[in-house]
């Protein structure tokens, strides 16, 4: 099959499309891309870019059309507008310029909804089906995560996801959560399919690596890996380790990641005095994420308490599930539910500090052969239901399906 997948973001930048691109491949499919150029999350484009240059390249034999972009600067108000509105633009403009028939278009979507506007014009143009992989659920993620509380705003991106949903042939859900809301929206369920995220094959339980070790200090370490953003609320982090390290100093806080959340942070630590219990690393490259999590006794992941964040199932989720690390999880809703059905490690409910940080005192006072129990659980349960080959598999199989049934 030819298949193009729309995404605004796409390699060099870290999103999980770059190697689900390159799973179809693996699998026989010749595979394009339609994508903007990189400036995530840093918002400016990266070395060798700019908003004339490089509209096509070769990466792993995939062709990649890139459209003009204003960089998202720092990812708020007016420059992040610009910045999905350019997309939406440029990348229907963009599209005159792609040649070929196409069986299928897939838009990978976390924000914005917009990116399938240009989906939707090459499905008239080249006469293929369009499927949606939904990350995030549109207008309510605006609201939850964005900080959009306009009345008016928020009706005209309701009825702009509404619109987009009733274009496409088939809507592809990240979490059962999200099927309830998709329903709301008008659309039919037989049109909605669960197909949940993977993650590259080089994540996976993995031997220690003395560089990434040498970077760590000793102690009980719990590891973040990530956006350090908005969503990832960082305030019920700070305030559970503030009690922690009265009763248990020896507990670090590792923060492997970059964000908008980052100086806010740094601020908190020296005003509660925890410098020595929380290391900012900044970032590294992905691959490397397993040899860190190797050297944790635990991986944290957290979201806000939003009922739009309930229902989601964060990327990292799996990264942590795969690479058999138990999993401290300050979150509600479907995240939450994985960790407990795994048995995978310990969950206190959102903005609950208190709760967090008694789960860290649980986890810490554990003996180490219970710790990696439950990590083992965790990656059984990943390969059980979040296994890369099944999941390419199934979406093929969608894909054929469709095509079958549409003939």
């Amino acid at each position: 099959m030819r298949i193009l997948v729309v995404s605004q973001y796409f390699w060099p930048e870290n999103f999980r499309i770059n190697d689900f691109v390159l799973g179809l491949q693996e699998k026989g499919h010749e595979i394009e891309v339609l994508t903007g150029k990189p400036n995530y999350p840093k918002g400016k484009y990266y070395s060798g870019y700019s908003f004339f240059g490089k509209r096509t390249e070769i990466w792993n034999g995939i062709k990649i059309h890139r459209a003009p972009l204003f960089r998202r600067h720092n990812g708020k108000g007016l420059n992040l507008a610009f910045n999905y509105l350019s997309f939406m633009i440029f990348g229907t403009l963009r599209s005159l310029t792609i040649k070929g028939k196409f069986d299928h278009i897939l838009v990978f979507q976390p924000s914005p909804i917009t990116t399938a506007i240009p989906a939707i014009f090459l499905k008239w143009l080249k006469k293929a089906s369009l499927f949606i992989w939904v990350q995030d659920l549109w207008p309510h993620s605006v609201t939850a995560a964005g900080g959009i509380h306009n009345k008016s705003i928020i009706k005209f991106l309701d009825s702009l996801t509404k619109w987009i949903y009733k274009r496409c042939d088939k809507i592809l859900i990240q979490s059962e959560g999200f099927r309830n809301i998709i329903n709301e929206q008008g659309i039919d369920n037989s049109k909605i399919e669960f197909y949940p995220n993977t993650v590259e094959t080089f994540f996976k339980k993995t031997a220690i690596n003395n560089d990434c070790l040498s970077l760590l200090p000793n102690g009980f370490k719990i590891m973040f890996a990530g956006n350090i953003g908005e969503a990832q609320d960082f305030e019920t982090i700070i305030e559970a380790a503030k009690i922690v390290a009265q009763e248990q100093p020896d507990i670090k806080w590792i923060i492997l990641g970059d964000g908008r959340k980052k100086h806010y942070l740094h601020q908190k630590v020296l005003e509660y005095g925890l410098e020595g219990n929380f290391i900012l690393l900044g970032s590294f490259p992905v691959e490397k994420m397993p040899y860190f999590f190797a050297c944790a006794d635990c991986l944290l992941v957290s979201l806000k308490k939003d009922f739009i964040f309930s229902l989601t199932i964060p990327s990292k989720l799996q990264s942590y599930l795969a690479c058999s690390k138990p999993i401290l999880a300050s979150l509600d809703g479907e995240g939450a539910n994985i960790v407990k059905a795994a048995n995978a490690g310990f969950t206190a409910n959102a903005e609950d500090p208190i709760a967090l940080a008694s789960q860290v005192i649980k986890l810490r006072q554990m003996p180490t052969n219970q710790l990696v129990e439950m990590g083992e659980n965790g990656g059984r349960y990943f390969q059980e239901n979040f296994n890369r080959d099944v999941l390419l598999i199934k979406i093929i199989h969608l894909f054929r399906q469709f095509k079958q049934e549409n003939k």
